[in-house]
């Protein structure tokens, strides 16, 4: 499989007011896998994602995208890079379908989409899981 990493995130540090967050954390990931961050509460693992989408600014440390070292500055920028957060929401749209959920606030503008019109042509990309509608 070799080196081909298409996320790096090599020796992340983030402190909070003294408070040490993450302590040199590094996690690669190759194209086409599935990665769980598992923890306790206060682990870091949001906060390890918060930095991988432009959130927090890490205090040292590098990310790299396809092997290029780069800077996430906001998620605007993550997104434009093909780094999109899924939140973990408590609260979803039961009569949307799962795409329809996880694209809510992310439809094109300009017109207005009916239940289960809305079907992005990535949403198959999503890790590889291609989503139905409920029902």
């Amino acid at each position: 499989m070799g080196d081909t990493y298409k996320i790096e995130l090599r020796d992340i540090v983030k402190d909070f007011s003294g408070v040490r967050a993450l302590d040199h954390v590094t996690i690669k990931i190759r194209p086409g896998t599935v990665h769980t961050l598992v923890g306790e509460n206060g682990a870091g693992k949001s906060t390890l994602m918060k930095i991988l989408n432009g959130l927090y600014k890490p205090n040292s440390g590098s990310i790299f995208l396809d092997g290029k070292e780069t800077v996430i500055k906001d998620p605007i920028d993550a997104r434009e890079k093909g780094i999109a957060m899924i939140y973990q929401e408590l609260n979803y749209i039961p009569d949307l379908s799962i795409e329809e959920n996880i694209f809510m606030g992310r439809f094109p503008s300009g017109r207005i989409y009916a239940p289960g019109e809305f079907l992005p042509h990535n949403t198959a990309a999503l890790s590889g899981i291609c989503c139905r509608k409920r029902g």
